[in-house]
């Protein structure tokens, strides 16, 4: 193993880890612990939650990097004692901290403002009827197994089932990992099936759509200043899943943002307050993706988003007949093992999405 092969592993990781800023990170870890070590830190209960996740993120980020500059450096010194009873130990170990070092890599292409944020997932079922809401219900189960091999916290926050089979829509909550939105924001859009319908007496093949959001997690009101006036709340009764106390009361809340039309209803919590609270966050973060979207500074510029002219731009298709193939038609990714896609192992169509759009 040539020894300036190594020396040149050492310095890109060195040079990533300085471009993601993880001393910086380093700093922030040490002020999130002092902060969670005050003896009022618990009374907030939900800002101390939201804390302890950020210093989660941050020790999981900083481990891993530390981990790769320190495996280098010592590398480079084991390189260097010219032991030829060494090239064996040396090689085998520059293979797997390039290994590791790629897989890591891919954070420096996450660099918009909301790239390292938690994210609000959202799934709508579109043309085709029953077997759009069926896709809607597999897409859902795609996404929650990728969160569970990636050691993501999912949980669904809303739901509307088809009156058949499948979802008419749902809203999911995912928590964890470094740059979660970065790495899903490139699932936002149209997503189209094709098999065999088993919901027809002929099993004729069939063509579904459904259409995926990906959103910023926005929990924090200081974070996008919202008018009030600009805001209708209406509370109602809940229906559906949640226990008779929920059924019988009036906890349910949509709350509608005028200018844009965008429009949140939440009544999977027992609490009106609650239910409130997760309604506004997740208008937050529609109207920071919205912003993202039509590029306006201030949130009063903001049009309505035009979800007509969407539903004909897929993104992706999955084909499970007449033959099989999954293929993302802006990377042109593409894979002949749907099953596996399915079952969440969607991450070479994260990746692929990602390198295509690095500046």
């Amino acid at each position: 193993m040539d020894k300036k092969q190594v020396e040149l592993l050492q310095k890109d990781i060195e040079q990533a880890y300085q471009k993601l800023g993880v001393d910086k990170d380093i700093n922030i870890l040490e002020q999130k612990k002092t902060e969670s070590g005050q003896s009022d830190f618990w009374q907030d209960s939900s800002r101390a939650s939201g804390v302890m996740q950020e210093i989660s993120k941050l020790e999981n980020k900083i481990s891993e990097w530390q981990s790769l500059k320190n495996d280098s450096k010592d590398l480079v010194e084991l390189a260097g004692m010219d032991d030829p009873s060494l090239a064996g130990d040396i090689e085998s170990q520059f293979e797997q901290i390039t290994e590791r070092f790629e897989s890591k890599k891919i954070e420096l292409a996450f660099s918009g403002p909301y790239d390292d944020a938690d994210v609000y997932l959202e799934i709508f079922a579109g043309a085709g009827g029953t077997d759009a809401q069926d896709w809607t219900q597999m897409l859902l189960r795609m996404y929650l197994r990728w969160a569970e091999k990636n050691g993501i916290k999912s949980s669904v926050i809303e739901e509307s089932s088809g009156e058949e089979a499948g979802l008419k829509s749902v809203q999911v909550e995912l928590i964890g990992g470094n740059y979660l939105y970065g790495k899903l924001k490139g699932e936002a859009g149209v997503h189209r099936l094709v098999r065999l319908s088993p919901f027809n007496a002929d099993n004729l093949r069939q063509t579904s759509f459904a259409k995926v959001d990906i959103l910023p997690k926005i929990d924090k009101p200081e974070a996008l200043q919202i008018d009030e006036k600009d805001l209708k709340i209406d509370v109602f009764r809940a229906g559906g899943h949640g226990g008779q106390s929920v059924n019988t009361t009036d906890s349910a809340v949509r709350v509608t943002h005028l200018p844009t039309g965008l429009t949140v209803s939440i009544q999977n919590e027992r609490s009106q307050i609650q239910n409130k609270e997760t309604a506004m966050s997740i208008l937050r973060s529609k109207l920071v993706a919205l912003q993202l979207q039509q590029h306006k500074e201030k949130i009063q510029d903001l049009k309505g988003p035009n979800v007509s002219a969407e539903w004909g731009n897929q993104i992706r298709s999955y084909v499970l007949h007449p033959y099989k193939q999954v293929k993302d038609l802006r990377t042109k990714y593409e894979t002949s093992d749907p099953d596996k896609v399915l079952d969440g192992d969607i991450d070479d169509f994260i990746t692929a999405y990602i390198n295509q759009n690095l500046s």
